[in-house]
């Protein structure tokens, strides 16, 4: 795997077919073809970045964390077994060193104003929603996104991860599960304390 795979794709006229299976591409890796694990970031590093982000609320970090969650990815593929999807284990080495960075910084969850997600700004319905020229309409906008952003980082790691998969990536409790090793009810319990939480942190503004 080149150094920078995480960072930038490789060049697409030296990829394998678009239908290759996710097996296919490991076994092509575990063969000692790193162009096909290439394949596979390029297919999974818009969601991981999600989560990763979603997680840490800073652009620079995931774009490192990615790097070596990707590395360390690689350097095990020898020992994925197929006993869940790609997805749900390279997710699984994703959260699990997500949660040892923010631990080892003894980070809070901080929100930067000066950091906004490029991605809600590109978001068609949000650019739709923004194009009044209503400043009273403009400035709820932007005051609903800076208090969800602000409830979010409220919670703690646990329950952030649990919403971060479920509401924003649209994971299924069973698949949550089995990332972060605890049973479909600890998630819903989990979900159910984050949602209510949310929804008292942003009562004031709803009134």
């Amino acid at each position: 795997m080149s150094t920078n795979a995480a960072a930038a794709a490789p060049d697409h006229d030296n990829a394998p077919p678009s239908e290759e299976s996710d097996a296919q591409l490991i076994e092509r890796t575990k063969a000692g073809d790193p162009s096909a694990f290439d394949t596979l970031i390029r297919k999974y590093h818009p969601r991981l970045y999600g989560m990763v982000y979603n997680m840490t609320s800073n652009h620079e970090d995931t774009n490192d964390l990615l790097q070596d969650i990707f590395a360390k990815a690689y350097r095990s593929v020898n020992g994925f077994r197929g006993q869940s999807s790609f997805y749900t284990w390279l997710y699984t080495i994703g959260v699990n060193m997500t949660i040892n960075f923010l631990k080892k910084r003894g980070r809070r969850f901080q929100l930067s104003l000066d950091d906004v997600d490029s991605n809600i700004q590109n978001d068609k319905e949000f650019l739709e929603l923004t194009a009044s020229s209503d400043p009273v309409r403009e400035t709820n906008l932007s005051e609903l996104q800076k208090r969800l952003n602000e409830a979010m980082q409220k919670l703690s790691q646990e329950h952030r991860m649990v919403v971060t998969m479920f509401d924003i990536q649209g994971m299924p409790h069973a698949e949550i599960s089995k990332i972060l090793g605890v049973s479909e009810g600890t998630v819903r319990s989990r979900l159910f304390y984050a949602h209510r939480q949310l929804q008292n942190y942003l009562e004031e503004f709803r009134k």
